[in-house]
């Protein structure tokens, strides 16, 4: 398994199995290149061949199958050689002896989207040194007329056109790279800054019962406000936890509706789950059923949905210092929806057609960016809709639209927090 593993990350072109590809590509040519000359010399033949520039090919194709050997610089050295020679040289020469050939304006092509696989850098000085080396070879085997004849020159745009293709290719995949380990440090960051606080709490307590155990200062009402509090920060750190697994496997799940889910249970279940910071912070949250409905989803993503509105809510009403949550369940419309709104801090107008964006935060430090675009994959696999209504420094209303389509209404369940 760990050697079928180091292929496929060696022909992805991973940067720590550079050897392993080097390795690999040699085997490629220690096989192909000899094979090449009898199929070009015997079975095929071509107007002009060269045994000894194939030999010192298959001896660079040898020396290459110890690339696990070498150390980096070594490597470096090994690479900028072999590619020079290998590709641009070697092609080069051998597609101007042959006047711009079929088979050899093919191979040469393929050579070139090889070799700018490679770092730009070191392709770009390896064709640069390996075509002009074959310019001059063919001038000197007294063949430099072919190097203006028409069939070359016509080559010249082509693979002007496929190097540049092939770096903008690369480009791409680089800052498609970055955006990635960008994401992968906002990820961390954001579970780094929602841990550091409960287990900040969880050490200030526990030093100061053991404080009060020293001092033989303990008395039930002090240890059990601080067993309180460690307990309820260990519920929010797995509660984070479990937000952050859940959203990570919603990204590459099935999102397509699977189940009937009650709205009126699944508001219920995140209630009931949800760590709040205490009973004032609990009270704030309000939830009116005008009307229970059922929609067509998968209760466990719903339940990411509802969890990550509602932590957006409670975050905005804490940052703005004032205000309440209120969850509408409205199914008695024609249209059923749910309906989360914050008094607390609002969304200014011009971030507002943002937030559904992959990687948006707003604010900036408040998060990931992933989880309402993440709200707004899900709700659309659904065929329902997500949109939000604000006012800055007043409100934000985030609304859930279910198709008309939608599963038949159902009673709510009893007991619902702050039921009016």
């Amino acid at each position: 398994m760990h050697w079928q593993l180091g292929l496929v990350r060696s022909l992805l072109g991973a940067n720590e199995y550079a050897a392993t590809r080097v390795v690999l590509l040699c085997w490629i040519g220690a096989v192909a290149i000899p094979a090449c000359y009898v199929t070009w010399r015997y079975f095929l033949p071509q107007t002009y061949e060269n045994v000894v520039l194939r030999c010192i090919g298959i001896g660079l194709c040898l020396i290459g199958l110890f690339a696990r050997r070498f150390s980096k610089r070594e490597l470096d050295i090994f690479l900028l050689v072999a590619l020079s020679y290998l590709i641009p040289f070697f092609f080069t020469f051998m597609f101007l002896m042959n006047h711009a050939s079929a088979v050899w304006t093919q191979t040469l092509l393929v050579g070139l989207v090889v070799l700018f696989h490679f770092d730009m850098a070191l392709a770009g000085v390896a064709y640069a040194v390996g075509t002009a080396l074959a310019c001059v070879g063919v001038l000197i085997a007294g063949e430099g007329a072919v190097l203006l004849s028409k069939p070359v020159l016509q080559q010249l745009p082509i693979h002007c056109f496929t190097i540049a293709v092939l770096s903008v290719a690369k480009v791409g995949r680089n800052v498609l790279a970055q955006e990635k380990l960008a994401g992968l440090g906002a990820g961390l960051a954001t579970v780094a800054h929602e841990l550091r606080t409960p287990l900040t709490s969880v050490d200030a307590n526990a030093r100061g019962l053991n404080r009060l155990l020293q001092q033989d200062q303990v008395n039930s009402d002090s240890a059990h406000e601080a067993l309180t509090r460690i307990q309820f920060e260990v519920r929010h750190m797995n509660h984070m936890i479990d937000l952050f697994l859940l959203s990570a496997s919603a990204v590459n799940r099935n999102l397509q509706p699977n189940e009937a889910v009650s709205m009126a249970a699944t508001v219920d279940s995140v209630i009931k789950r949800y760590p709040f910071a205490g009973q004032l912070q609990q009270n704030s949250v309000v939830v009116e059923v005008r009307g229970n409905f059922m929609f067509a989803g998968q209760s466990e993503l719903a339940v990411v949905i509802l969890l990550n509105l509602l932590r957006n809510a409670l975050k905005a009403v804490q940052r703005a210092g004032k205000g309440r949550v209120r969850i509408i369940i409205d199914g008695a419309r024609r249209t059923p929806r749910l309906l989360f709104i914050d008094t607390g801090c609002g969304i200014a107008p011009r971030h507002l057609p943002l937030i559904f964006q992959r990687f948006y935060s707003y604010p900036a430090h408040n998060g990931t960016g992933i989880g309402l675009a993440l709200c707004k994959e899900i709700v659309e696999a659904w065929q329902a809709r997500i949109r939000c209504v604000s006012r800055e420094t007043a409100y934000a209303i985030f609304v859930l639209e279910f198709p008309l389509n939608a599963p038949a209404r159902a009673p709510g369940p009893p007991g619902i927090p702050g039921l009016h």
